[in-house]
Order: C-alpha cells, then sequence, then structure tokens
C-alpha cells in the first residue's frame, strides 16, 4: 500500500505488505522487509536496508549522508532489523568510509528526537528515550538502555544490560551491566531494575555486586581490580564484562 502522496523511486525493493504513507520519499538504492510501515512524511534514502515489521513514524530521517566533514561521495551503508520502532523525528544517518555501514539492530524502541550518527552499531532490544544523542562509531550492545537527552561522546562504547541515565554526558566507555548517571558521569551501581526484568537471578546478581565493588569502590586500579576479579571469574556475566574491559577502547573506561 503506498500512498499517492508519496514518491518511491522504481528501483527500490518493497516487500510484501509494506506501507508507505502520505508524502513520504524511498530513494533507489533502499530495500524494505516485508510487513514494514512508514506512518507519513518518512524520508528513506542512501543505501538503505530496513528489515522486516518495523514502523517507521513521521519525519524520521534514514540513511540521510553522513554529518562527518571526512565524508565524501563514497558507497556507505545504513540498515536497520527487524521489528524496531522509530519514533518521531528519528535520525540515523549512513556511514563514513567506502563500504562501511551504521547499524540498528532487531526489536530496538528508538523514542522521538533519538539521533544514530554515522558508523554507530546499536545492538537488539536497545532503547533510546526521547533526544538521547549518539555521536560517530559509537557502539551499543544489546538490551542496554539509554535515558532522555543523554549525550554520548564519539567513539564510546556502552555495554549490554547497561543503563545511561537521563540528561548524562557519556564520555567513557560503560561496561556491561552498569549504570551511570549525571554530568561528570558517575557510575552508581547494577542496572538493578534492568537485570531483574531480564531475569537475572539473585546468585548473578550478587556475582556482579562484587564486580561493582572491587571495580569502583574499592582501592584498587583498574588493572589492579581486573587482576582480583580474574582469579576469580567464574560466571559468565563476569567474564563478559572483564572482556569488555580488557578489549580495545577507544575513551577509555569509566572509573
Amino acid at each position: 500500500m503506498i500512498h499517492p502522496t508519496a514518491i518511491v523511486h522504481p528501483a527500490a525493493k518493497i516487500g510484501e505488505g509494506v506501507e508507505i504513507g502520505p508524502y513520504s520519499i524511498v530513494g533507489e538504492h533502499v530495500t524494505i522487509g516485508a510487513g514494514t510501515v512508514l506512518l507519513a512524511h518518512v524520508v528513506v534514502n542512501g543505501h538503505t536496508t530496513i528489515g522486516e515489521d518495523c514502523e517507521i513514524h513521521p519525519f524520521a530521517s534514514i540513511g540521510a549522508s553522513s554529518q562527518d566533514r571526512k565524508a565524501r561521495e563514497e558507497v556507505a551503508y545504513t540498515r536497520i532489523g527487524n521489528r524496531t520502532v522509530l519514533r518521531e523525528y528519528c535520525s540515523i544517518h549512513r556511514a563514513t568510509g567506502e563500504g562501511n555501514e551504521t547499524r540498528v539492530g532487531d526489536d530496538c524502541l528508538l523514542l522521538a528526537y533519538t539521533h544514530v550518527a554515522h558508523n554507530c552499531i546499536v545492538g537488539n532490544h536497545v532503547t533510546m528515550s526521547n533526544l538521547a544523542q549518539l555521536a560517530g562509531q559509537v557502539v551499543v550492545e544489546d538490551f542496554a538502555g539509554i535515558g532522555g537527552m543523554v549525550g554520548v561522546h564519539q567513539g564510546v562504547r556502552i555495554g549490554a544490560y547497561s543503563f545511561v541515565g537521563g540528561m548524562t554526558k557519556l564520555v567513557r566507555d560503560l561496561p556491561p551491566f552498569f549504570l551511570v548517571e549525571g554530568n561528570p558521569a558517575r557510575v552508581e551501581g547494577l542496572n538493578l531494575v534492568g537485570l531483574r526484568r531480564r531475569g537475572f537471578s539473585n546468585d548473578v546478581l550478587r556475582d556482579l555486586k562484587k564486580v561493582y565493588e572491587t571495580i569502583y569502590r574499592s582501592e584498587r586500579t583498574l588493572s589492579q581490580a581486573i587482576e582480583t576479579l580474574s582469579a576469580d571469574a567464574t560466571s559468565a556475566e563476569v567474564q563478559r564484562i572483564l572482556g569488555f574491559i580488557s578489549s580495545a577502547s577507544e575513551r577509555g573506561i569509566m572509573k
């Protein structure tokens, strides 16, 4: 179902059951999966792929050129997963660099006025509240939550199951399972509400609390904390934190 006021390039690939609402624009190199709905005034351009059963609200913009000064006329991509909802005025820009991509995963919810800049990688089941902004090359892992009016510095990583409280300025990497808020940002503890909603057991929560206390409430340096935790890292969740901290970081870890 394509509204007569919509403009859809004849070369665009439109899946079965797609609805394209009034005054929407779909460009030449766009693929839209089955069952996806563009409600009205939605612009999708560039080399963009949108998955199945997504819902895109008015005035969203997907696949626009990067705001990066280094961007040229290279072929770069934007990819949206399945069952993701993009609310009003959400903007997701294509990547900088030939063959690179900006990606948002499956089952995400990006609320009004959220922004995902060039080369960001957003995992599955991620929620971004109103006015949350990701600068370029940010990585957000699965099941993370980002509160309203959050600003994330370019190159920052946000770990799985973590939460960034509203109006936080995040300039360093946030390991999985933790909650950060404030300006300057401060790790306040575990993302207990989110972890309980996801069914983490009390035993796992106790293990994660020990990790939090070792890293953020002891006199140890970060390397000393890693050494202490590595000696007794039995659970998959603790190992996940250690892997995150030990992997390459552009901005460094919240400490």
